[in-house]
């Protein structure tokens, strides 16, 4: 049955290469499509950031970045449901700017991932425009210290910050109404892989730093992923268990990741087990579990913040032990998703998902269905919007 029209915009094209970022969209555009949706997704890309195969500058057209998302839409059965804009042209790469603006004007809500789709023709024929907040903590915070407004033009908020809005959050709602709700997973393209057993390594794919700095706000500094990672450096020695990093440390971080070697972490090249969604689905089915460190935004602001790589690890069978955000208000844990806060906690932790770990794998899948399907979580979010 054919629901209508939707259109899911965001920034996929701007980091080619990455595959959890692409999964990130990836889960919206074919969960609504299960639902019935004809699914429209939208990009742009500012030519300064195109490059090619080996980094250097190029034209758009000639870029890694467009090769990339061409390649990921046709491989994924989107070729004619998806247009990619060059910031200052006006043509569009896939569907033509005519039959995009028909499509958008058509649709019964746009769902723009950040705010990152900017181009004004195309937002104001949008019957419904929503804000689809992944970073909970960095925009608020911005508005509300003056530096900016990402939230501008929309008519509709949704945040997987799950606590927003809620006592103990630190914060801001800035006045909206914040629509919280978890991330999906399509559980049909994360299919329950067989236990590995114990000899296998804790896994996570992240980046070190990421793309903003620390945040000062009403008096405290919101930190980043690194400020809080270095709290559990020595947990392979204390545990003697594997850890290994997919990590996207910059070389001028040489002593972190001399601190990292010194405490038994292994590193592998994300840009070889996550350059694209394949390839990252792989190394997840591939590992025993993940450990999870938050961005200290995260953690700091208590804003009930899960990573969406997590949930790909849930649904593969595959437990995550995860740093708490303010979790234990909305999900059933300590079988298959173990939290900590402390190391004290963090290396209990590996311990019992060690204890027994198929009880803890088949109980990961088991959340990944209970929580995070994206048809339960999308039809949810549809509800509340008022949407369909």
């Amino acid at each position: 049955m054919n629901r209508g029209t939707a259109v899911v915009a965001g920034a996929l094209a701007l980091r080619p290469g990455i595959g959890g970022h692409t999964w990130v969209f990836l889960q919206y555009v074919l969960g609504f499509q299960r639902l019935g949706w004809d699914v429209l997704f939208l990009d742009r890309l500012d030519p300064a950031m195109c490059v090619d195969a080996t980094g250097r500058p190029c034209a758009p057209l000639e870029s890694a970045n467009v090769r990339y998302f061409l390649d990921v839409m046709e491989r994924f059965d989107l070729a004619d449901r998806c247009a990619l804009v060059i910031d200052g042209s006006a043509d569009f790469i896939g569907r033509p700017r005519e039959a995009v603006l028909d499509t958008v004007a058509d649709a019964a809500f746009f769902l723009n991932v950040m705010g990152y789709f900017t181009e004004p023709e195309v937002l104001g024929c949008a019957q419904k425009r929503v804000f689809l907040d992944i970073d909970p903590g960095f925009g608020q915070m911005w508005r509300e210290l003056g530096q900016a407004d990402v939230f501008a033009g929309h008519d509709a908020y949704v945040t997987i910050g799950e606590n927003i809005g809620r006592a103990g959050c630190r914060i801001p709602t800035c006045g909206l109404a914040w629509i919280t709700t978890p991330q999906p997973v399509v559980l049909e393209r994360w299919p329950a892989q067989r236990p590995i057993g114990t000899g296998g390594a804790f896994t996570t794919i992240a980046t070190w730093r990421g793309a903003y700095d620390s945040i000062e706000y009403q008096g405290h500094k919101f930190g980043l992923r690194a400020h809080e990672f270095r709290r559990f450096v020595s947990l392979p020695h204390a545990s003697g268990q594997r850890f290994e990093l997919a990590l996207d440390i910059d070389s001028a971080d040489t002593a972190d990741r001399a601190l990292l070697h010194d405490h038994a972490w292994s590193f592998v090249n994300p840009r070889s087990v996550a350059a694209d969604p394949w390839l990252y689905r792989s190394y997840i089915q591939h590992s025993q579990a993940e450990f999870m460190v938050a961005k200290g935004m995260y953690v700091e602001s208590r804003s009930g913040w899960l990573s969406d790589r997590s949930l790909c690890y849930l649904a593969s069978g595959k437990p995550v032990l995860a740093q708490d955000t303010g979790l234990d208000e909305f999900y059933q844990t300590g079988r298959g998703l173990v939290t900590f806060s402390t190391f004290e906690e963090a290396l209990a932790g590996v311990t019992e998902i060690q204890s027994d770990y198929e009880g803890h794998s088949a109980a990961a899948r088991a959340l990944a269905e209970d929580y995070f399907d994206s048809d339960s979580v999308l039809s949810r979010l549809l509800s509340q919007l008022g949407v369909g």
